[in-house]
């Protein structure tokens, strides 16, 4: 039984979608090919990949329709890829929950190495064995409790799903009440110093957060404009 890790590339031109199997398959990764929305979300669903690379222009069911069919389902790391290079396009594919953006065309190494970047971090959201309890990491607010141990959250006494770089994000910021964080300083902690996007990430999933985790009494997350974020506590925890 093959232990590679299994990347699914949905385009609907086979001859790109080839070539990016032929480099996938090189770095000993395991790809299947699929060239429209339904044929994407049935593989995903039978198939179970580690990672998806998800081109915006399908036939029927578009890019940002399958990403959020997906989304609804599964956690599993998007990638989109797109001729599409306004700003626009991109912050619309990771509000509908792409982890990046690529601009058709990329250079192939950039690919891999930006699929890299992506596993590492789901990777380090799933560690195989639960932490010591002495080691565990969690922040504890009134109704909000974050640990990065198990990697959930949960507010007003539930479960909160969240994606590991939100949650990570959260995390950080919880970690240092009242600290300011610039938007480059929470890209180089939270997506590392080897990611090629741009600080509207940040932004991104600041927004996704606070529709999350509505503004409570005792703490929230605030914006210092023209510099970045921080974790507000009225009441200390």
């Amino acid at each position: 039984m093959s232990n590679r890790q299994k990347i699914l590339i949905v385009d609907d031109d086979s001859n790109i979608a080839e070539l990016i199997s032929l480099y996938l398959m090189k770095e000993c990764y395991e790809t299947r090919v699929a060239g429209d929305g339904e044929e994407a979300l049935r593989l995903t669903g039978l198939w179970n990949p580690d990672l998806i690379l998800l081109d915006l222009m399908l036939p029927g069911m578009d890019g940002y329709q399958v990403c959020r069919e997906i989304r609804s389902k599964k956690d599993v790391p998007i990638i989109m890829l797109s001729a599409k290079g306004e700003i626009f396009d991109k912050v619309l594919g990771l509000e509908m929950g792409a982890d990046d953006y690529m601009e058709k065309p990329f250079d192939p190494k950039e690919l891999i190495a930006r699929i890299k970047a992506v596993l590492r971090r789901y990777h380090k959201a799933a560690p195989s064995e639960p932490a010591p309890a002495a080691d565990e990491k969690t922040v504890v607010y009134p109704d909000l409790v974050i640990s990065l141990t198990n990697y959930s959250v949960t507010y007003m006494g539930r479960h909160i799903d969240m994606p590991p770089k939100e949650l990570e994000l959260l995390y950080f910021l919880a970690s240092s009440p009242g600290r300011v964080f610039t938007r480059e300083q929470l890209l180089d902690q939270i997506w590392g110093y080897d990611y090629a996007g741009d600080t509207r990430t940040v932004d991104v999933h600041i927004k996704r957060l606070r529709e999350k985790l509505r503004d409570n009494a005792n703490w929230k997350i605030s914006t210092i404009w023209g510099v970045g974020y921080k974790f507000d506590v009225r009441t200390q925890p």
